[in-house]
């Protein structure tokens, strides 16, 4: 066998495992790039980004408490600045969205040494909190959802399963909030979105990580050791590949 062939069998195996490794972590929900963004960057209060000092040149985790005075009634008395609310069933063996609904009120994330407003319409998803997730059979979906959970059957094949996932903000938590502080003309400060938007998360950080490692811990870490194998497998692959070609000449 070649040498040339040999480095195109790596890299294929490379891919396969990337394949595989991908889907693990989807099967599971984990989503290590969001972990390693959150996780990553120093975190200071809102009151340090404040002071006439140099801001981070890069996003950093802000955290504070939140005062709106405008939120989103849920009921109960529940007072909200964010609600998420995804119902799906699945059709032709995949989940498809029936509902995706997205409410938010812009708010001050706050602590003793002074505030800076937050729009979390800009946050990207999912939020980070522990969410509310209903199963059940699409028979048990009312109007609007079951009219729409219908139309998908017509195309796609009859549903097999639905589900409700819900995930909010309280004006009550306490957030981490991944963003880039910026000085305006004015001299006051406020937070922009990185690249993908705000990571927000009522969660302490290490909870978070594990809400953000999905259902099967154990997996998703062997997910991400794949995908790393994978990456080398296939650079080495191609960089052998094209060297035995080079030499071979």
């Amino acid at each position: 066998m070649s040498p040339a062939l040999v480095f195109a069998l790596v890299t294929l195996a490379g891919a396969a495992l990337a394949v595989a490794s991908v889907l693990t972590l989807r099967r599971v929900e984990a989503r290590p790039t969001i972990g390693r963004r959150l996780a990553g960057p120093p975190e200071v209060k809102v009151g340090t980004l404040l002071g006439d000092g140099a801001l981070p040149s890069r996003a950093v985790r802000v955290s504070g408490r939140i005062r709106c005075t405008e939120p989103l009634d849920a009921g109960d008395g529940e007072r909200l600045v964010a609600f998420h609310r995804d119902v799906e069933v699945r059709a032709g063996g995949r989940w498809r969205s029936v509902e995706r609904l997205r409410e938010t009120r812009s708010f001050e994330l706050w602590d003793h040494d002074g505030s800076v407003t937050l729009d979390p319409a800009r946050a990207a998803e999912p939020l980070i909190t522990i969410p509310q997730v209903w199963r059940g059979r699409p028979e048990a979906l009312e109007d609007p959802h079951a009219s729409a959970a219908a139309r998908l059957g017509e195309r796609h094949g009859p549903a097999s399963e639905a589900r409700a996932v819900t995930r909010t903000i309280n004006v009550t938590d306490r957030l981490l909030v991944l963003a880039r502080p910026v000085r305006g003309e004015d001299g006051r400060v406020r937070l922009e979105p990185p690249d993908g938007g705000y990571l927000v998360t009522n969660l302490a950080l290490d909870d978070a990580m594990r809400v953000l490692g999905g259902r099967n811990r154990r997996a998703a870490a062997a997910g991400v050791i794949g995908v790393s194998v994978a990456v080398v497998l296939v650079a080495v692959g191609i960089v052998g590949a094209v060297l035995s070609i080079i030499l071979a000449r």
